[in-house]
């Protein structure tokens, strides 16, 4: 393939991948934009295999000798393991998924800088050497972050790793001479490079780019170890921004201008996405990666003086469908207890049955429900619930004085009226779903324990609240027998 047609190649799959992000942005094309990315990176992957480009004025093949062997045999491993996986992983693994993705990410930038460091069969001169040289630090560097932070994530959203923010003495010390120790051996690492003898110099460089490296990895450890629990969701969209960095990286380091332009796509979509994120919790970004809010989820709620808030009114299954029957609005919000329980096709369930009664049933969404950014749609979508019901937060909040029952199926923190009414709270100013102001709240919850975050929840004891207990598939299913019947 002629170096034009790869690089018209590249042009046409920049464009998919831009219409791909496009359709992903709405639930009703993003199966769409799905197939534009995959027909995209099969356009990419061939241009890349069997193309060729400019070396000095003379047309190369991008793949050479025994390349294409071990593509073809890399890519039918890789592809085993994303067939099994999409086949074992649940639904609500999809968060740690999605961490571990990334972390592969990171670990493909670092190799792939390592290799280019120590590969003599490509000569840089003057400042085309001196910038090669820098991509590689910069590149190994986000990759690292990216690798070690992906896989204290996945630990974290697994459960493996507690929620629970652990917070170093003088951790932001430890990070700025962290960094001044980065950029003294960058400097190191370019005046090695730059020694005339290559093998000399990939010896000389080889130190500062390794001590910069494990430096990296401890930083991405420390920097998501001390994110707590509430804070998880921005977290997965930050490390999503970060792999695309480091894909981008990657693309300067080979000379690959598709790898740059998409690395570019993902990274600054994942920014936005966790400016939009933090902006939903009333948090700054910078303050996210400095770390410290959220707790471990399991803590009973409890005034600071340790005294109950009140007392709770039990609801059971029978007398919720009696409250759904008598309804003419409903608004339904889903969070990540509908998920560990895989409740979403009861409550889709349910809905038709409303529905074909005549109820105005609704789905309110917080922008970081679950543990990662849309998961309750990803959710309601696989139970066939129609998109048109399933509104924004910022949607729905006006409608809650006028809704006869606000469902709360496993979600804490997202509907938690000390945002708005403690100004004391962790969690004050972060915009909520105002269920408290429907006529009747049901809370769906498996016991009285705070949510992800930790956070005290008033909403329980609340007078127009009830507590449905246990969990939320049996329940739903017995409410469902009960609207039936």
């Amino acid at each position: 393939m002629p170096a034009t047609l790869s690089t018209v190649s590249y042009i046409g799959a920049t464009i998919l991948f831009i219409l791909s992000l496009g359709g992903l942005s709405n639930p009703e094309t993003s199966r769409r934009g799905n197939w534009y990315g995959i027909i995209g990176m099969t356009i990419a992957v061939l241009a890349t295999i069997f193309g060729r480009r400019l070396i000095e004025g003379a047309e190369v093949p991008i793949v050479t000798g025994n390349g294409l062997i071990y593509i073809i045999a890399a890519m039918a491993v890789g592809g085993t393991v994303g067939i099994i996986a999409s086949r074992i992983v649940k639904m609500t693994q999809m968060p740690e998924l999605v961490a571990i993705m990334h972390s592969l990410v990171g670990l493909a930038a670092c190799t792939i800088g390592f290799a280019s460091f120590i590969d003599t069969s490509i000569k840089f001169v003057g400042a085309e050497h001196a910038i090669h040289v820098m991509e590689i630090y910069i590149g190994v560097l986000i990759g690292a972050v990216t690798f070690s932070g992906s896989v204290i994530a996945f630990g974290k959203l697994s459960g493996k790793i507690s929620g629970k923010p652990v917070t170093l003495p003088g951790r932001h010390l430890m990070n700025l001479a962290g960094l001044l120790i980065v950029i003294y051996f960058g400097y190191a690492f370019v005046q090695a490079a730059g020694i005339a003898d290559q093998q000399a110099a990939i010896n000389a460089g080889m130190l500062p780019l390794i001590v910069m490296t494990v430096i990296a990895l401890l930083f991405g450890i420390h920097m998501v170890m001390a994110i707590g629990g509430a804070d998880m969701p921005v977290v997965v969209s930050m490390l999503n921004s970060y792999s695309g960095w480091a894909a981008a990286a990657t693309g300067f380091m080979l000379g690959n201008d598709l790898l740059i332009v998409v690395g570019a796509l993902v990274g600054s979509s994942g920014a936005i996405l966790s400016y939009i994120m933090c902006r939903a919790m009333n948090r700054h970004f910078l303050s996210v990666i400095a770390g410290g809010f959220g707790t471990a989820e399991g803590q009973v709620a409890k005034k600071t003086d340790g005294a109950p808030q009140g007392e709770v009114t039990p609801i059971s299954a029978a007398d919720t469908a009696e409250l759904l029957r008598e309804a003419k609005s409903v608004i339904i919000v889903p969070g990540y207890g509908m998920a560990v329980a895989q409740a979403q096709h009861s409550v889709y369930e349910i809905t038709k049955l409303l529905r074909e009664r005549g109820v105005n049933v609704r789905f309110g969404i917080h922008p970081v429900a679950g543990r990662m950014p849309g998961h309750m749609n990803v959710l309601l979508a696989e139970a066939k619930v129609p998109y048109d019901i399933v509104f924004e937060m910022d949607e729905l909040n006006k409608d809650f004085p006028d809704t006869d029952v606000a469902m709360v199926i496993g979600a804490n923190d997202i509907v938690n009226p000390a945002a708005e009414d403690d100004p004391t709270s962790p969690i004050a100013g972060m915009p909520v779903l105002e269920v408290w102001k429907a006529k009747i709240s049901i809370m769906m919850k498996r016991s009285m324990a705070s949510g992800y975050a930790g956070v005290d929840n008033p909403l329980f004891y609340k007078e127009n609240n009830r507590m449905l207990f246990g969990d939320a598939k049996k329940m739903l299913d017995e409410v469902l027998a009960a609207l039936k019947s």
